[in-house]
Parts: structure tokens; sequence; C-alpha cells
């Protein structure tokens, strides 16, 4: 790699197409993508874990975290509508330089190395097939199915043209039925005081979990208790891990936020059409990707096309990733709250999934028995609908980063390899990283929790140092008028400082005792 990457070439913004709903196509993609993507970990498995332990109480910082990551997620999708690159390109035309950035992000994406959504999943397949919540000795059906998994979840990438293109559909079914099953449920089945517990829950901030002096906890409002006692109570640390993972995979988190400008790219929004995207496998020969982006003349003309196009990320963020969040994080939790209590699922299976409990429970609820057992089934298989995708997203993700870097910022790929060959470079990396998680399935056979908070946990730091880079590239590299308002660089600011303190306090009371 060189110490630089070729500066940007220029072509004519696209004129955007007016927002109508006659155009919808045009304007919902990216958003609807990283909805379906993140309805995953924290979701469906720390989301519920938590409000069946601490009831809504500590929904706020799932409002807390999506509110951030909406800003966030715009400074992407500024750079990449001004530019047509992806965020980590960005950071590599800054000093000191693309291998530096390289490494960073190899170690900011360590998490994406342990697969455990395609373990969870098999986890779930495995309970389809017994017909009862697998325990760790059923190791030797889950292992083998994690695998096939994982398979599965490459394949699709395989098609449609633009590999953007299948993760769309996929992630639009995704979710339309992992929603769909949840509200049907909660409006039938889940009593007014749960709706009101998890509802009420988004607004009671500062909610903490403190000892209740019998080896137990309880949650007291930190405000109200300095405003009462002049100091600040003293947080449990038991749970602490499952409420920095909670707060990891709310929304998104990690990495995964920064995938949003490689979206708005490959959706073609604004500069994004003059740049190309990474074609698929099948079907991709006419789909291509410059090795740098390309920038407008800052006319009147593409200043107006500018603010139509800024138009569409607002959209796309504020009226459909962020209340896809919400009702992601709150509808299974609804479930939860509602049915894990009926579970017959005992103490010697606590890895279990609290989304599989929520399944038993389901079936277990007082419903007939074939109603009960349809529920169960129907379950089960919204959870698939929940990991398997997200477990491919985490796999084009990964493929994806790594693509646009190298294709970026290697000099070697930049003068022999033509933009219709970028594809190489992604299906190599994706076979590599399936061959990986096959051998990471292995070393970690059944232990998918561990897994799950392992990875949001990590995520805190990734998203946190990422904030403040993608503040520094917009400020830095983009023109004057282009470049963030203070509100939105205060916004990206708190999401820096919130992940950062998480993950901060995980380490300090956590990590660090361990090693004593």
């Amino acid at each position: 790699m060189t110490n630089s990457i070729p500066a940007w070439g220029t072509a004519e913004l696209p004129e955007p197409k007016p927002l109508r709903w006659r155009n919808w196509a045009s304007f919902i993609g990216p958003g609807i993508v990283m909805m379906g993507i993140q309805i995953g970990g924290g979701e469906w498995l720390l989301g519920p874990a938590v409000t069946a332990k601490y009831g809504g109480g500590l929904m706020w910082i799932a409002t807390v975290a999506i509110i951030l990551q909406v800003f966030y997620n715009i400074e992407c999708g500024r750079y990449a509508l001004y530019c047509g690159e992806p965020i980590f390109t960005g950071f590599m035309r800054c000093w000191p330089g693309p291998m530096f950035w390289f490494g960073l992000m190899l170690l900011l994406n360590t998490s994406a190395l342990i697969p455990g959504l395609s373990t969870h999943g098999a986890a779930m397949i495995t309970a389809l097939i017994l017909d009862r919540p697998p325990t760790l000795e059923d190791r030797w059906i889950i292992t083998p199915l994690a695998y096939v998994c994982l398979f599965g979840v490459a394949f699709p990438v395989l098609l449609g043209g633009k590999v953007y293109n299948m993760l769309q559909g996929i992630m639009t079914a995704k979710v339309a039925i992992v929603l769909g099953f949840c509200l049907l449920l909660g409006v039938t089945c889940v009593s007014p005081a749960n709706w009101a517990n998890v509802f009420s829950g988004f607004l009671k901030f500062g909610n903490v979990p403190v000892s209740d002096g019998k080896g137990g906890e309880v949650l007291t409002n930190g405000f109200l208790y300095w405003f009462d006692h002049g100091e600040w109570p003293l947080m449990s640390t038991t749970s602490l891990i499952v409420i920095g993972a909670f707060a990891g995979y709310a929304g998104g988190g990690g990495l995964a936020n920064s995938t949003y400008s490689n979206f708005v790219r490959d959706k073609g929004w604004g500069m994004g059409s003059q740049v190309g995207a990474i074609p698929s496998a099948i079907g991709g020969r006419s789909v291509a990707l410059s090795h740098v982006g390309k920038v407008f003349d800052l006319t009147d003309e593409n200043r107006r096309r500018w603010s139509g196009w800024w138009r569409y990320i607002m959209t796309d963020q504020v009226f459909v990733w962020a209340p896809g969040c919400f009702m992601g994080m709150a509808l299974p939790a609804l479930l939860s709250m509602q049915f894990a209590s009926h579970s017959t699922i005992t103490s010697e299976q606590a890895s279990v999934a609290q989304s599989i409990i929520t399944a038993d429970g389901l079936r277990n609820a007082g419903f007939t028995p074939v109603m009960g057992k349809v529920l169960w089934i129907a379950a089960l298989f919204t959870g698939l609908m929940v990991m398997l995708p997200s477990q491919m997203s985490i796999v084009d993700d990964f493929s994806r980063r790594w693509t646009d870097a190298i294709w970026s910022a290697s000099s070697r790929v930049r003068n022999t390899m033509q933009p219709h060959q970028v594809k190489s470079i992604y299906y190599t990396i994706l076979g590599a990283y399936v061959l990986w998680s096959f051998v990471c399935t292995f070393l970690f056979s059944y232990a998918p929790r561990g897994m799950t908070d392992f990875i949001a946990n990590f995520n805190n730091l990734a998203i946190g140092v990422t904030s403040f880079q993608l503040l520094w590239i917009n400020h830095k590299l983009l023109p004057r008028e282009f470049r963030p308002r203070w509100y939105h660089t205060l916004g990206v600011i708190g999401c820096g400082v919130f992940y950062l303190g998480l993950a901060m306090l995980v380490f300090v009371y956590k990590i660090i005792p361990m090693w004593k």
C-alpha cells in the first residue's frame, strides 16, 4: 500500500427524484437494510433478557443508543453522498496514512471474527428438531448445524447483480416477518400493563441496577437518588457486561453502523451513482466499482441537488431506521415479559438464549396444545429469520469493509485490476471468512451467549473510537458548507463519549479484576 490514496475524480451530481410515494423504491433502501441487519443480537437476545430481569426500566439505554446512532449514521451518509466512498476510505486519506488506519480497523473489527448469531440459529434449528430447548449436551448436533448455517448465509450474496440488491431483498423480508409476528402477538396476547412497562421504560432516563443487600439487584433512578442523598448511587456491577452488551446491540453498534456509507454508495444515492458498487458473482457482469470516489463542482445547481439528496438521508434515518429500531427493541421484549415466566427451562439450561425461553413460554402459556405447538414453531422460525440474515450481513460487512479498503488503498490493486474485477477480492475475503468461522465455531463450541456479550461490549469500543474519526474526516475533507453543523457535531461527540464510557466501565470493573 502507498502512503496516500489518489485524489477524488470529478463528475456531475445526479438529480434526485422527489420524495414522493410513487418514488418509494428510490428512497427506501439503506435504512431498511440497516434495520434488518440490526434486528439481531440486541433485539432478539439481549433486549428480552434485560426486560425479563429488570422489566422495562432499562429501555432508556436503548433510547440513548438509537438517538446517538442516528447522528453517527447521518454523518456516514454525508461523506458517502459527497464523494461516493465509504468512511473507512476517508479515514485512510488522513494522516498518518492507509497502513495505520488499516491496522486500527483490523483491531476494531475483531468482534466480527466470532460467529455468534449462526450458533444461535443452529440452537433454534436444534430446538425444532428435538422439540425441546437444547442443552450443552446437544453440542453434537448444534455445532454441525452451525457449519450448515454459515455456508447457507454465504450463498445468497453470490446472486443479485449487486450484492446490495440481495441484501435489500432479504432484509426487507426479515423486517416484515419478524416485526409482523411480534406485533400480531403483542396486540392480541400481551397485557396493557406490559405494553406500558416497556414503552414507558424508553423514557425512564437514569434508572440503574443497585444491590439490594441480599445478593440481588433492584432498579433505582440515579438522578432522584442524587437529589435525595446528594450523591450518586453505587451501581451494581453484577450485570454490567449484560447492560453494556444491551447498549452495544441497541440499534446497531460497533463498525456495523459505518456500513451505512457503503450502502448509500451501492444504492446509488448522491455521488454513489457515479462510483459504482460491488457486483455479485452471478448476474453482476455490468456492475463495476471505481477505485476512488468522485466529487462535484460547487455550483448553485449542485448545491440544490445536494439538498435533495440530504433529505433522502434524513428521511431514511429519522422516519425509517430509528422508528424501526425502537419497534425492534420493544416488540421482542414485550413477548419475553408476557411469556418467559411460563417456560419450563431449568437453571441447568441457563445458557439457552432468551428467545428460546420465550418460545418455550409460548408453548406452555395456556393455549390449546395445537396452538401452543404452532406458536413454538412460529417463534423459533422467527428467531431463525432474525439470526441467519444478520449473520449473513456480518459475513458481507466484513468482506465489504476489507474489499473497499484494499480496493482503494493498494497501489498494486489500483494499477492492475479493472473496475469490474472488484468481486474477485470480495469473494476471496468472503471465502476466507467463512472458513475461519468454521474453525471459530468449533473452538467456541456451544457458548452463544458468551459470544454475544463479548461481541457487543467490544462493539462499544469500536463505535466510540470511530465516532471521533468520523467527525474528523467530515470536518477536514468536506467543503465548509457541507460539513456537520454544531448540533450534528455534538450528537456524534455524545455517541463517542457514551460508548467509550460503557467500554471503560466494563474494562475497569469486569476485565481488570479478572486479571488480578
